[in-house]
């Protein structure tokens, strides 16, 4: 029986069905395993809604024990993966510090600059900020050896702190990306003897990505053969997984023959295992020649039986081609 075919049996009679056994032994999720459980059906349950919930949790959410996050060690992988608002606030504070710290050596000898202000503190934190960005208005000056060996060493900070921190900001504004959309849901559609699992992927740029390569994976939770919960990743095959060049947009396919995965297994079954499809596209961007990516993750409560994806492209009377961005996830009815 087709994945199409029964969802449709699970909606209607909401009785778990059996997996069958067309496709590739899943020896880790076998009866026997299941037996040497020697748990109840709830608490098997239990024990699978559990670690759903553990695994979608956000990384902050998670106490490491033994692990230390060595961010002086790791400094450059901080300062790019850090969210924009944590990284200009850390550079803001490291500033201040920094000219805070310039202006109290100067302090230790006031008598070797000329022009301070009555406020002496505040003159030498702005004259540590001029130092420091190498502007110089000339309004004060230092003298002697103390003072000047300060300023040395301060314009070379000055110096090492603007390549590190232009650096940086060049490389989080350099990173790769692929303004890659992916349909809302995912579709079986059913035309004829032969059921096919359908998603589409969109490129939302003006460009295009070369030597795109796909691939689909069904995530599960398994019993292993010591008793233990564990994720289980298996790919499924594409009609095609590598693409030459990517303009638009493309529909990847996995027809449900009966060496497929999802051939006779029923909905139920899957959602209790929660089983989930993740789809992951590399390729290179031809305007930047550097490798993107982009990932995304489908529950099978988000599959939509009979239909398939609207064609996004059409004929102008001119002879020109337009494309309808809005269509990605328009989807229409076929029948069964």
């Amino acid at each position: 029986m087709k994945l199409s075919d029964q969802m449709e049996k699970d909606r209607q009679t909401s009785k778990p069905a059996v997996q069958g056994k067309a496709g590739p032994p899943d020896t880790s999720d076998s009866d026997d395993a299941w037996a040497r459980l020697d748990l109840s059906a709830g608490e098997i349950t239990r024990r699978f809604h559990a670690r759903a919930m553990m695994e979608r949790r956000d990384a902050g959410d998670f106490v490491r024990i033994g692990l230390k996050d060595k961010v002086w060690g790791d400094l450059y992988h901080h300062a790019v993966t850090a969210r924009w608002s944590v990284f200009a606030l850390s550079v803001i504070l490291t500033y201040l510090t920094i000219n805070v710290v310039f202006a109290l050596l100067y302090a230790a000898g006031p008598a070797h600059f000329t022009g301070l202000g009555s406020n002496r503190l505040l003159s030498l934190f702005f004259f540590s900020v001029q130092t420091l960005s190498t502007v110089g208005y000339g309004g004060m000056m230092p003298s002697g050896v103390y003072a000047n060996s300060i300023v040395s060493l301060e314009v070379f900070f000055g110096m090492m702190l603007t390549a590190l921190v232009t650096g940086v900001v060049f490389a989080r504004f350099a990173r790769p990306r692929a303004q890659l959309e992916f349909s809302r849901n995912v579709l079986v559609t059913t035309e004829g003897a032969v059921s096919s699992l359908c998603v589409r992927v969109v490129n939302m740029r003006l460009n295009v990505i070369l030597a795109m390569d796909v691939e689909v994976a069904l995530s599960r939770l398994v019993v292993s053969e010591d008793g233990h919960l564990v994720r289980r990743f298996d790919q499924l095959g594409l009609v095609q997984s590598h693409v030459p060049e990517l303009r638009f947009g493309f529909i990847l396919e996995h027809i449900i023959k009966p060496d497929s995965l999802l051939h006779d297994v029923a909905l139920s079954e899957l959602e209790r295992k929660d089983a989930e499809l993740i789809v992951t596209v590399t390729g290179v961007d031809k305007a930047l020649g550097q490798t993107v990516f982009a990932s995304e993750t489908y529950r099978f409560d988000q599959v939509r039986r009979n239909c398939r994806f609207v064609d996004m492209m059409s004929s102008r009377p001119d002879g020109r081609i337009t494309v309808d961005y809005s269509r990605l996830h328009d989807v229409e009815n076929v029948a069964s």
